[in-house]
């Protein structure tokens, strides 16, 4: 009987004022192969030995001295957000024992005493068995919750270049805006779009244009060099860069740093107008976000800027802030 219960350890708190009771029911529970017991003759032992053991089955007597048993239950439910410890209530006498007050404080089960060995046998058996189960759905949950969190990282990413993919850009964009809003720091958006693309799969073919399209991937994760700087593919050739805690000036650095690596890593592109090599425009906008800013108006000011970029010849950044402050000085 005993080696079914000790396949792993298991230690029980017994919960009980008179000493031979006690006595009894702990060489009970030592006979039934429980390595470990735990005992306690009134409430306020019993919820410490309950939160610095953590026990895997209580035994608990209903009158104690001080407290009853119920208030004790009730404290060691409340002591335990998210886990389950089985309670077994003890009683003297059928008519000490209200069973429904028993359930509303998170009891599980009643013995009533004395105790028949046997009875106790049963009930810890089904008792380590719920707790197996409780113990494997957890683990199983676990897993599940882990499966999840990979499977939105997959679904966040883009497949040919490896960048975050345009839903993991609106989610990431939306979480930095309200990070800077809170923080009071600056956040800057950048929209890249490769300089004539339409012409390179045409005279290169598609193919090409993928392998194309993953080495500007690589490029730019090389310059997004601190942890939270994200790089996403934004459509097509439309590349867009997220860069927490960037100011104007840092944002104007960056695209400098990104136009000279790719004009380092020289990809060809024939068809150009703008010469042999591989090009591209940015569109920026920096802001520290205050209660109007949101995803679409952050979009919008870049977009519009890499439209200006466009607009002057391409193989440029243009930032929307400063373009405006052109404006301003030109009319001021």
């Amino acid at each position: 009987m005993g080696a079914a219960l000790s396949d792993h350890p298991f230690s029980v708190l017994v919960v009980e004022d008179m000493d031979a009771v006690r006595a009894a029911l702990v060489a009970e529970l030592r006979q039934a192969g429980v390595a470990d017991v735990l005992e306690a003759p009134e409430g306020a032992r019993a919820l410490h030995l309950f939160k610095t053991r953590r026990p895997d089955l209580v035994l608990l007597d209903i009158k104690l001295p001080g407290k009853d048993g119920y208030w004790v239950a009730q404290q060691m439910r409340e002591a335990e957000p998210g886990d389950w410890t089985p309670i077994i209530f003890l009683s003297g006498l059928d008519s000490d024992l209200d069973v429904w007050r028993g359930i509303e404080v998170g009891g599980d089960d009643y013995l009533v005493k004395p105790v028949k060995p046997i009875v106790l046998m049963a009930k810890l058996r089904a008792m380590r068995r719920l707790l197996d189960m409780r113990r494997r759905l957890v683990s199983v949950s676990a897993e599940l919750h882990q499966a999840n969190q990979r499977l939105n990282e997959m679904v966040e990413i883009d497949a040919l270049t490896g960048l975050v993919n345009r839903r993991g850009f609106d989610r990431i964009l939306h979480n930095e805006i309200l990070a800077a809003r809170r923080d009071g720091t600056p956040l800057t958006l950048m929209l890249c779009d490769l300089d004539h693309f339409k012409r390179y799969n045409d005279a290169s073919g598609h193919v090409q244009g993928d392998a194309c399209l993953k080495e500007v991937g690589r490029v730019l994760r090389e310059v997004c060099v601190r942890p939270r700087d994200v790089a996403s593919r934004y459509g097509g050739e439309e590349f867009a860069l997220i860069l927490p805690h960037t100011p104007r000036s840092g944002a104007m650095t960056f695209a400098r740093a990104l136009g000279q690596l790719l004009k380092v890593r020289a990809l060809a592109h024939a068809d150009s107008p703008l010469g042999s090599t591989l090009t591209l425009s940015g569109g920026i906008t920096t802001c520290v976000p205050d209660d109007s800013t949101n995803a679409e108006s952050m979009i919008m000011r870049a977009d519009q800027a890499l439209y200006a970029a466009k607009a002057q010849g391409r193989n440029r950044f243009f930032s929307f802030e400063m373009q405006m402050d052109t404006v301003e000085q030109l009319h001021g």
